[in-house]
């Protein structure tokens, strides 16, 4: 189910940063006195009485700069401002009101978004003078917090939470396998959805997607329902003026939340570029099936061929396991083998393993290479399977600690040889447990 999104926004040096940690109870973002070190954009997961939200950290909005590393700035905060569920508008409460607070003030009143107002740098919660200044500005109760010292931060949270839409229930439980497009713009998304619905007869309905300004297209393809998350919605937004690309990563966030299996469209005249590494790594992170479309393969000659598919182990080698396929949304050159690939990597990210079948393998693998740390060998004792979607196992052996990310990694080659699991996140988990 997608998650709320609260983007945080103000000048330079407001304490943004070290606001967005003390929120998240995380050190994920960059902190430093020198202007300007936010310049990409942070999605930073937290949790506050049971509610899970998601935190974007966005660059100072610096109203009167023409520089064009501060436009570039300017245009991706306002892209996560487009795309949050709430905003929160942090100002200094040392500095006191500035001209820039009046001038970020007016533009938030235009987006008409739910809004809190953040005074920061209030040491001293006795002290409520530093907040007078800033009800100047129009926009409601200043929120008062130190971000340094970690003062009132819980009843910012308190606020956050109270101010939260709440998100749709998560469709009824149907048989239709969700899938997200996500990609870089001019990916090609749009061209590919635009192939597979023109290619189905049977296409169902048009709903109201869980993806803002986007369409769920729910088809029909033999006895099979796919509904496809479009986050293509990016060809909606020209009235942004650059940094689409933002835009991009905020929309994929969402359509991950909400789908089993991706398919992440690589524009192959590009390659792959830092963007497409972030939306692989995300769709990763969500846990979703995934399947790589390597797109315009037909406009690529054999020498740049071989050149993607080293780009491919190079920087993409962390989701090795996914299925790639060349595709041309052109011609129609691999799309008759998807909604196929879809069905095999669903089966698989679904995939149950009977405790007896998963023992049987782990026996195999006691004759094979075992690590080792200071002279002590790991002994696999037994394994079970925890859950699926994606497939989970919990194996218990002598030491969990000898278990190195190597070893990790080899068994997860392993299990899927073993079990045919493609396409699909594995979790392993370790833990100690006596010989049985």
């Amino acid at each position: 189910m997608a998650k709320p999104l609260a983007a945080i926004v103000g000048r330079p040096n407001v304490g943004k940063s070290t606001l967005i940690n003390r929120l998240a109870a995380s050190g994920h973002a960059i902190v430093d006195k020198i202007s300007g070190v936010t310049r990409d954009r942070n999605y930073i997961e937290a949790d506050w009485r049971g509610v899970e939200f998601t935190l974007v950290d966005t660059g100072g909005l610096e109203t009167t700069g023409d520089q064009q590393i501060a436009m570039a700035i300017r245009d991706q905060a306002l892209a996560a401002v487009d795309e949050a569920d709430l905003v929160l508008f942090v100002v200094d409460g040392k500095s006191g009101l500035l001209p820039d607070d009046h001038d970020i003030a007016d533009i938030l009143r235009k987006r008409r978004k739910p809004r809190i107002l953040v005074v920061n740098k209030l040491d001293n919660p006795a002290d409520t003078s530093g907040l007078a200044p800033f009800y100047k500005l129009g926009l409601g109760e200043p929120q008062p917090v130190s971000a340094a010292q970690g003062l009132m931060v819980g009843d910012l949270l308190d606020t956050i939470v109270d101010n939260l839409p709440e998100m749709p229930a998560p469709p009824a439980e149907t048989d239709e396998t969700s899938v997200a497009i996500v990609g870089r713009p001019n990916s090609g998304k749009s061209s590919i959805l635009n192939s597979i619905t023109g290619d189905q007869r049977a296409m169902v309905s048009e709903v109201p997607g869980t993806t803002r300004d986007a369409i769920d297209t729910v088809v029909k393809a033999g006895e099979n329902e796919y509904r496809f998350i479009d986050t293509a919605g990016l060809r909606r937004l020209s009235k942004l003026s650059g940094n689409l690309e933002y835009y991009g990563i905020l929309r994929a966030i969402k359509a991950l939340e909400n789908a089993s299996v991706a398919l992440f469209v690589v524009d192959s005249e590009v390659g792959v570029t830092y963007q497409d590494q972030r939306i692989a790594r995300l769709a990763g992170e969500k846990k979703c099936a995934l399947i790589i479309l390597l797109n315009k393969w037909d406009l690529i000659d054999t020498e740049r061929a071989e050149e993607i598919s080293a780009d491919l182990v190079r920087k993409l080698g962390f989701v090795d396991w996914a299925i790639v396929i060349k595709t041309s949304a052109t011609t129609g050159r691999g799309l008759k083998k998807l909604f196929t690939a879809i069905d095999q990597v669903r089966e698989s990210f679904e995939r149950r393993i009977s405790t007896p079948e998963l023992n049987k393998f782990l026996f195999k693998m006691k004759k094979r290479h075992l690590p080792t740390k200071r002279g002590k060998s790991l002994k696999l004792r037994y394994a079970t399977q925890l859950d699926a979607s994606p497939p989970t196992f919990l194996i218990f052996v002598n030491d969990p600690k000898i278990a190195d990310d190597a070893y990790k990694r080899f068994l997860d080659k392993n299990i899927r040889d073993e079990f045919d699991l493609i396409g699909t996140p594995l979790n392993f988990y370790f833990r100690k447990g006596e010989k049985r």
